[in-house]
């Protein structure tokens, strides 16, 4: 039995809500363990519709426990808004279903802030398309030894101190902006109103999940965004500002690389990207919005309209490698229905050579050029479909040569959002 880390295998919005949510029914423990509230899961379980930022799939059954790992960056004042909108729903979120790391980073106001400056500020092309919510500068005050944890709520008398020594650095950037200094009042009275709603699920998460690995339980990593956006492997600087990539699982929750079990990829079956950055295969025609009103593609969490294009084999093959990706979850099948000819990118060239990998310069992102196979599409609905037997012959075809190009097999093809239109090949927790 192992446990089972989930990550996007492109850009992210690959269908990873119902993948996990399939997988949490499954497991005991559901770990967050990167990101902020800047990515989104949309669960559909039966007529209920749940979307979740910050909040582990498998809270939304019973039974499961979920946890925000250490690897997260916390806006306390979002989540607590994302509780209140579940209890809304029938979902109570107890102590029993929800640990937070108690060294996870708070992302607090004056980190809103200064993400919305600094990309309304910045010129066209050097936008990253952030969702302006305070992630990366959490992240920059984390790695600059200066953040605001979990643990710092408990103990408010010491919180002054620790509030000055953050402002001083965001309050010489501020007077650099030409704005006014921020009062430590405000960040003090921000983070004291918020503590006695955050403490009583805060707990040392490492030490909880070390005992569950020994006592046998089944343990769901569940990650945010996509490898591409990861801030070592993806297209920088046009990424997220943590590792996306599935050996985060590990760090990102305060286990060793040795819990992490069967790596599971998921991948739509074309492409999308939201925000800034390169896109090889992307379509700014009639067939690229074709695919994105079939495939209704519109983010979680800002609604903003996904670019759409064509299978990057190369992309894909390439975070096979980078997150050692066991099998692959495939979503999306059922957009490409009735096309007539579906497009591959097998491979690019860059200034006038073949290559066979996505290069790391920024320069050279922008110019390589994908080199396409066209293969012939099929007529028949994959929508709902359940078995191999309910497929084209031809689209099984796609499947299959997707396999190939990427080196890595399909352990679950997804045919529409609903949980049970889902073909198994290979359960990850039974891999």
């Amino acid at each position: 039995m192992a446990n089972v880390v989930v990550v996007g295998a492109q850009w992210g919005d690959e269908g990873k809500g119902k993948i996990v949510d399939w997988l949490s029914s499954q497991a005991d423990v559901v770990v967050r363990f990167q990101g902020g509230h800047n990515a989104g899961h949309t669960l559909v379980i039966g007529e209920a519709v749940y979307k979740l930022s910050l909040l582990p799939s498998g809270v939304v059954r019973k039974n499961k426990l979920g946890v925000i790992g250490n690897g997260v960056v916390l806006d306390p004042h979002a989540l607590v808004a994302e509780i209140e909108r579940l209890g809304e729903q029938g979902v109570e979120i107890t102590r029993e279903t929800l640990r937070i790391a108690d060294n996870a980073t708070l992302i607090l106001s004056v980190h809103r802030e200064l993400d919305a400056l600094r990309e309304s500020g910045a010129s066209g092309g050097t936008k990253i398309g952030t969702t302006k919510r305070g992630i990366g500068p959490a992240y920059e005050d984390k790695a600059g030894r200066r953040a605001i944890r979990v643990d710092d709520l408990d103990d408010l008398d010491a919180l002054p101190a620790k509030i000055e020594r953050l402002l001083t650095h965001h309050n010489a950037l501020r007077r650099g902006f030409g704005l006014p200094e921020y009062e430590a009042e405000t960040l003090y009275d921000e983070l004291a109103s918020v503590a006695p709603k955050i403490l009583p699920f805060m707990d040392a998460t490492w030490r909880l999940l070390d005992e569950k690995r020994r006592a046998g339980k089944r343990i769901l990593f569940e990650g945010a965004q996509g490898a591409l956006l990861d801030v070592d492997h993806g297209t920088y600087p046009f990424v997220t500002s943590s590792n996306t990539v599935a050996g985060q699982a590990a760090t990102g929750s305060g286990m060793g690389p040795g819990a992490v079990g069967f790596v599971l990829g998921i991948a739509k079956a074309y492409t999308t990207r939201v925000g800034e950055g390169p896109f090889p295969t992307e379509l700014d025609d009639e067939t690229g919005q074709r695919i994105g009103e079939r495939g209704r593609e519109f983010g979680t969490v800002t609604g903003r309209k996904r670019r759409c294009g064509w299978f990057d084999a190369v992309l894909v093959r390439q975070t096979v490698r980078t997150s050692g990706i066991d099998g692959i979850a495939l979503t999306k099948l059922d957009v490409l229905d009735g096309f007539e000819t579906i497009r591959i990118c097998t491979g690019y060239k860059l200034d006038g050579a073949v290559i066979d990998h996505f290069p790391a310069s920024q320069g050279a992102q922008a110019r390589v050029e994908p080199i396409y196979e066209d293969f012939e599409g099929w007529t028949g609905s994959t929508a709902g479909a359940r078995s191999w037997a309910d497929l084209p012959a031809q689209a099984v075809k796609y499947v299959r040569h997707i396999e190939e190009l990427i080196g890595a097999p399909i352990a679950l093809l997804s045919t529409s959002p609903e949980r049970d239109d889902t073909i198994l090949v290979q359960n990850p927790f039974e891999a």
